[in-house]
């Protein structure tokens, strides 16, 4: 297993420690907040917008949060003042939900100086540390110089999905709650399926936290070793591709190394199809 990397540089840095960090030449804090969250009333000071709802997602197409090319990821990154020699913090105002799918979306493009912050907006308010009023502003006049070097494997589509459920060295991960993996409780999203892939595990994003914040390692290890035994490649999904990233830093912090994000998730693999969903807990039955 490989150690954590310096919590300057990721994957996950305190609250305590952000706070000591304010004003550093190079450091860029970015929320990263999703729908209902986003717009939230304070901000840490100097926050600026990482919008996944908005110019951070392909809307090209029909599901939602889907990974931009890397040429829009250059392009907004640099609107936002990030440099390739940038420390970046990211963070949500729910806590560890949508900050995760910023830095894994970071990674993806070949940029690993990020971190997420530990409990994100709620962990830094409880401890009452400074906030500025209103949402996340780009700055006036500051422009970057990052430049997008796509991962390949890092985010991948249904079908390297469906070789990994075939894999018996792989093991799929789905965030969502029980009650949507098992189909007990309907999609949020109007005309998906209920249920999961035939194969696949659940793993809510929610078990990896307590009281707001990352489990430590041998509990992260721990949670994903009850699921996926000695396998080390790991596949995420969730229902957009936004949760998924929250096992995917989990697994980072644990030491895992061989890991993937199913970009669609639920929001295509749930779609009509002919793509396979099974009901009830693993080993359910098929659903046409």
């Amino acid at each position: 297993m490989t150690a954590r990397p310096s919590p300057g540089v990721g994957p996950l840095i305190a609250a305590d420690r952000l706070v000591h960090q304010l004003g550093t030449p190079g450091l860029v804090i970015l929320d990263a907040s999703v729908g209902k969250h986003r717009g939230a009333g304070r901000r840490i000071p100097g926050a600026r917008p990482f919008d996944i709802d908005g110019a951070l997602s392909d809307h090209s197409g029909p599901l939602p949060h889907t990974m931009p090319g890397a040429a829009v990821f250059t392009e907004e990154m640099r609107s936002l003042g990030v440099m390739d020699t940038s420390t970046v913090v990211v963070y949500d105002s729910a806590g560890i939900y949508s900050s995760a799918r910023a830095w894994w979306m970071l990674r993806a493009m070949g940029f690993d100086r990020a971190a997420v912050l530990d409990g994100g907006l709620p962990a830094w308010t409880a401890a009452g540390y400074p906030l500025e009023d209103g949402g996340p502003v780009a700055p006036p006049g500051v422009r970057g110089d990052f430049t997008a070097r796509p991962r390949p494997g890092l985010v991948v589509g249904r079908g390297e999905v469906a070789a990994a459920l075939a894999d018996p060295d792989a093991t799929v991960l789905d965030a969502r709650a029980r009650e949507r993996f098992s189909g007990a409780a309907p999609e949020p999203r109007e005309g998906l399926r209920g249920g999961h892939m035939p194969g696949a595990v659940n793993l809510p994003f929610t078990e990896l936290q307590h009281n707001g914040l990352m489990l430590r390692e041998p509990e992260l290890r721990a949670a994903f070793t009850a699921r996926a035994g000695d396998r080390e490649r790991l596949v995420f999904s969730c229902g957009s591709g936004v949760t998924a990233c929250v096992l995917a830093l989990g697994a980072e912090l644990a030491g895992y190394r061989d890991l993937a994000v199913y970009d669609g998730s639920w929001s295509e693999w749930g779609l009509p199809s002919d793509l396979p969903v099974v009901r009830g807990t693993e080993g359910g039955s098929p659903l046409p």
